[in-house]
């Protein structure tokens, strides 16, 4: 998977994309919030790895989601 943080303009706050191997979007949410239902997706348990990963993820640079 894959994982790219988008920065929001105006009044659209900045957000978190997961995509898939084909580059399908399997998550979108925002950065600022806590991280829910992580294990929808085959994450659970990493939610604090997530957090601290987020938290250093430049904007715009798509980046492998190794975790």
């Amino acid at each position: 998977m894959y994982i790219i943080k988008v920065k929001g303009k105006a009044k659209i706050p900045d957000y978190i994309q997961i995509r898939d191997e084909n580059f399908v979007l399997v998550a979108y949410f925002r950065a600022d919030r806590p991280l829910k239902n992580l294990e929808k997706f085959g994450l659970e348990g990493k939610e604090e790895e997530m957090e601290r990963l987020i938290k250093a993820l430049p904007f715009g640079k798509l980046q492998k989601l190794e975790l």
